[in-house]
């Protein structure tokens, strides 16, 4: 009776002990959890930081350019890029077209396709 006495103690002492060692380790745990936490918040504020920064530079070269290109034109734009691009494609067109009227002579000739 004796023995089997002793042995539920021994097993209580080591489920004791272990319940320590698990209470050790969620406590490092949670601590190491939470210094995670303020490592990831200062990298966020750090990012946060440089994103700001390279936003107002970006802002800053944004009029130094415009300011060059003032400078360099000093005549008022009259076409945007895309209004460029819109001329230089409209007067191929029209030169390839008035290419087709040259080469075939100007003259009416009855299409066959059409027929």
């Amino acid at each position: 009776m004796r023995h089997s006495l002793l042995f539920s103690l021994f097993v209580l002492l080591l489920l004791g002990a272990s319940d320590a060692q698990a209470d050790d380790a969620s406590m490092q745990l949670s601590l190491t959890a939470g210094s995670q936490i303020t490592d990831l918040q200062q990298r966020l504020k750090d990012a946060e930081r440089v994103h700001v920064e390279l936003s107002q530079e970006n802002q800053r070269l944004k009029l130094q350019l415009q300011e060059a290109q003032a400078k360099a034109a000093p005549g008022v734009r009259l076409l945007t890029e895309q209004q460029q691009w819109f001329v230089t494609g409209a007067g191929v067109a029209l030169l390839a077209a008035l290419c087709g009227i040259f080469i075939s002579g100007g003259r009416r000739q009855r299409r066959q396709w059409l027929n």
